[in-house]
């Protein structure tokens, strides 16, 4: 068939002007190449060029009486599905290092547990061991032995494996933020050394207890030699973010939900200069703060952004007021009143992927 209608096209040519053939060339020349752009761009707006790194975070397993850092076995087991069904890698805190410092083209996910509940040992690190999946579990040292807590010997056991990181979750657990910057080194401190004691291991990870911190106490856990310090804020890391400030996708019984599971593991990173103010420690005076973010120029077209916080213990759709094309205000509606300030931004992209850029405070007086 197409050997039949090369012959009539060429029969077709023989007998049409030549004037017209060069001005049929030529317009079929332009429209290839119109194509060929139309296509290029096309590919570029629809192309993503940096997945970044999506961490998760756990605490308890199968203990169902406290559903705001529980979560159920089952579903933990379908997490692990979706993770490995969606294409991305479980990359260990080596790998972390390499990718928060690059652009990931391939989807990546950091999987993290937060204190060294007994539960931990006896539901998921089976799980975790049987598949070799790399994980950073964060330890307060004060609670190890006690009553639902991991004991030295299995906090040894999981360390043992080159696939599992221990890192440092201060000495107390306590509202650390609220206290001096005396007390605070002195409890990261007392971890450091009872992790060298007993693990002879000294980490660049730190998590803050309960996702809170100031500005001091970044600078002291720099002081202190810890190179990464993880909050609770959800969000997607690459490397404009500041690396004592990463955030964390929390995942309980109400979060992790597989609809809502699915949502977070469609979200990537909002690439951001700067966000104001730089002090996440509200005092009364300070509170609601005026949020600002100024975005790259030629980062995303930040026009069809969508805001929501928590002012007033009521969680509402933000006003924005934009500046200039990559920079923007968060017009509060009232102070915030829980113990934790939100603001939660995303901005749907193309391909369907969500950026998404998390944003917390600490409010002093509560």
């Amino acid at each position: 068939m197409k050997k039949k209608l090369l012959f009539i096209l060429k029969a077709i040519i023989l007998f049409l002007p030549v004037q017209f053939i060069i001005k049929k060339f030529l317009t079929i020349i332009l429209f290839i190449v119109l194509l060929d752009n139309l296509n290029n761009s096309y590919s570029y707006a629809k192309s993503i060029d940096d997945y970044g790194v999506i961490s998760i975070m756990y605490h308890r397993f199968e203990e169902n009486k406290y559903p705001s850092t529980n979560i159920r076995i089952k579903d933990f087991k379908k997490h692990i599905d979706l993770i490995e069904k969606s294409k991305f890698s479980f990359i260990s805190h080596e790998e972390f290092e390499s990718a928060i410092n690059s652009k990931n083209l391939n989807k990546k996910i950091l999987l993290t547990i937060d204190d060294g509940f007994s539960s931990f040992y006896e539901y998921a690190w089976p799980i975790l061991k049987q598949k070799k999946i790399p994980f950073i579990i964060f330890i307060n040292t004060e609670t190890i032995g006690s009553s639902g807590y991991m004991n030295w010997s299995q906090i040894k056991e999981i360390s043992s494996f080159n696939f599992v990181h221990i890192g440092n979750h201060s000495h107390t657990h306590d509202y650390l933020v609220d206290k001096s910057d005396k007390e605070i080194k002195n409890d990261l401190e007392t971890s450091i050394k009872i992790f060298k004691k007993n693990l002879n291991h000294q980490t660049k990870f730190f998590a803050y207890p309960f996702g809170e911190y100031r500005k001091s106490y970044i600078n002291i856990v720099k002081e202190l030699g810890f190179e990464y310090g993880f909050g609770q804020h959800s969000g997607v890391m690459d490397k404009t973010k500041n690396k004592f400030e990463l955030p964390r996708f929390p995942i309980n019984e109400k979060y992790g939900e597989e609809k809502r599971f699915k949502t977070l593991l469609n979200t990537i990173p909002f690439p951001y200069i700067k966000i104001s103010p730089e002090e996440k420690y509200l005092k009364p005076n300070d509170n609601p703060p005026e949020v600002k973010v100024i975005f790259f120029k030629d980062g995303p077209d930040i026009k069809n952004i969508g805001c929501y916080s928590n002012e007033e213990d009521k969680w509402r759709k933000s006003k924005i007021s934009f500046i200039s094309s990559n920079e923007m205000k968060v017009v509060l509606q009232g102070k915030f009143v829980t113990e934790r300030g939100r603001i939660n931004c995303s901005l749907r992209e193309p391909t369907g992927e969500w950026r998404w850029l998390g944003i917390q405070f600490v409010i002093s007086d509560l």
